[in-house]
């Protein structure tokens, strides 16, 4: 019995050998044939932050101030109300800055909803993400930045200590090539990023003259009134007639500066900016004095006063006053 038991254990071993001594290079080819599920998932690029806040804003709001215009290649979200007349002013195509949506809360929203009601028709923009930007470090204002301990300069630690620190402020002096090349790259970026916005102005200006407008006007908050400007600045679209920049800055890596373009402008300009903000109060300055220098009679600047706790306040002291500078009413005359 043992040895019939044995015979049985021999043929199975032997039926086995042949699998296991089978050609390594098959079973490196079957694992190389098997589908990999990291490689066989292509990559797709996030969308830009631009995109999923209109994606969102397309929940949100009545489909029937939603359009989508083409600029080139992109299809981007636009919202139009028209005016509340049947005799329309004109149209003021609004372009919202950095990190802000075509409804944003801040002037954006406000004035696209209530300028309806003063006879003039809104279509807000959403424009693209900087491209230019995405690189960019963080800025950090340097009161927020903490002061670390001198190092004792008698104990064996000091030396060491002081290393990093001299690495790091070594840190782009090292490679010019380098810098230069970044350099160079952030320029490319930032002239696409203009191509850009600016064929998204070209398909509003074009929505807006569908709708036979009489008059058009562009209105830039935060870094859309740079845009705003330096495409007046370089096209020089007859169809615009006014310009209104709230709260206007430069984008960060863009050239020229605002504070360069504006003077140059031929269009009617009104900029708003706010008193309580150093930075905002300077560069309004400059822009004052340019404008001076180059004897433009048709720049206008008003200075307003942040109210906080009353955002409905605030903006509705904005909107009296845009409105007022684009429909301005007729002043009696005394009578003789």
């Amino acid at each position: 019995m043992s040895t019939l038991r044995l015979a049985l254990a021999a043929l199975c071993l032997s039926s086995a050998l042949p699998v296991l001594a089978a050609d390594p290079a098959t079973a490196t080819t079957a694992a190389e044939s098997a589908p990999d599920v990291h490689q066989s998932e292509a990559r797709q690029p996030l969308p830009e932050r631009s995109q999923e806040d209109a994606a969102a804003l397309e929940r949100q709001l009545p489909a029937d101030e939603q359009q989508q215009l083409e600029a080139g290649q992109d299809t981007f979200l636009a919202l139009w109300k028209p005016a509340n007349s049947s005799d329309s002013n004109g149209v003021v195509i609004i372009l919202p800055g950095a990190g802000e949506t075509a409804d944003w809360p801040l002037a954006i929203g406000p004035l696209r909803h209530k300028l309806p009601d003063a006879n003039w028709a809104s279509l807000s923009l959403s424009l693209p993400d900087m491209r230019s930007e995405a690189s960019q470090a963080r800025v950090v204002e340097p009161d927020s930045i903490p002061t670390a301990p001198a190092p004792n300069s008698s104990s064996k630690d000091a030396s060491t200590t002081a290393k990093p620190i001299e690495q790091a402020a070594s840190v782009g002096t090292e490679n010019p090539d380098a810098q230069a090349q970044s350099d160079e790259a952030i320029e490319v970026m930032a002239k696409a990023d203009a191509e850009r916005i600016f064929a998204r102005i070209d398909a509003a200006l074009a929505f807006a003259q569908q709708q036979h407008m009489r008059s058009i006007v562009l209105l830039g908050h935060g870094t859309g009134g740079y845009w705003a400007t330096r495409y007046l600045n370089e096209k020089h679209p007859p169809q615009v007639q006014k310009l209104i920049l709230v709260s206007a800055q430069t984008p960060a890596q863009v050239q020229p500066d605002l504070n360069q373009l504006t003077p140059t402008l031929s269009v009617a300009l009104l900029d708003v900016f706010y008193k309580d903000k150093p930075l905002m109060r300077k560069a309004a300055l400059q822009r004052l004095q340019a404008s001076k220098r180059m004897n433009r009679s048709n720049f206008n600047q008003l200075g307003l006063v942040a109210t906080p706790g009353n955002r409905e306040g605030e903006q509705e002291q904005l909107f009296r006053r845009v409105r007022g500078w684009l429909s301005p009413q007729p002043v009696d005359k005394p009578s003789p």
